[in-house]
């Protein structure tokens, strides 16, 4: 994990996918920052620019393990290597 952990970038509570991912990060205790990326203007770039990412949400556990979208079996991942 990165020095802040993980980070899910996010479009904010209209957004089904984020919240189901915020969802079951906190089910199943796994801390996470939020990040509005329609309020964050470099963290939309970073991204968009840097990830390549066009759909939230944005999961960067580190700089070369991120996904995009609802994803239980990445989430169930980063519980079995905790």
């Amino acid at each position: 994990m990165n020095e802040e952990g993980i980070v899910v970038y996010t479009t904010g509570p209209a957004c089904i996918r984020c919240t189901m991912t915020k969802k079951v990060l906190t089910q199943k205790g796994v801390p996470f920052t939020e990040v509005d990326i329609r309020e964050n203007s470099a963290a939309r770039d970073y991204v968009v620019e840097d990830l390549g990412y066009t759909e939230a949400p944005v999961v960067v556990v580190s700089d070369e393990d991120h996904w995009s979208g609802f994803r239980p079996d990445q989430i169930d991942r980063l519980i079995t290597h905790q």
